[in-house]
């Protein structure tokens, strides 16, 4: 009698587990949207800053560990002493350091 009554409840309990799982609304995920978030958070790997043409909203967007100091430093040696050569004369801008330029050097082109 024990042996068909633990049956019982087994079957019920497995019973209720399947019909629930059924009834459960499904998890949809929404990948348009978290498409378009990607998107507009990540830039493109192929767009770069070019040094000699950029404001300085720009810089300071783009680049990581500029600020708004910075960024008008950046311009204000380019308007001062010409367009930059290479990346490397970032260098020369007060408040940019090899640390700031390495992290940077791939998103950066001089035109």
């Amino acid at each position: 009698m024990r042996t068909g009554f633990f049956s019982s409840l087994v079957f019920a309990l497995l019973t209720s587990a399947s019909i629930a799982a059924i009834a459960a609304p499904a998890n949809v995920p929404q990948a348009d949207k978290a498409v378009m978030v990607t998107e507009s958070i990540a830039p493109s790997a192929s767009e770069k800053v070019d040094l000699n043409g950029a404001d300085a909203a720009t810089l300071q967007k783009q680049l990581s560990g500029v600020g708004e100091a910075k960024a008008k430093a950046i311009v204000a040696y380019r308007d001062t002493n010409g367009p930059f050569a290479s990346v490397d004369e970032l260098l020369e801008v007060k408040g940019i350091g090899k640390a700031i330029l390495d992290r940077n050097r791939d998103k950066l082109e001089v035109n």
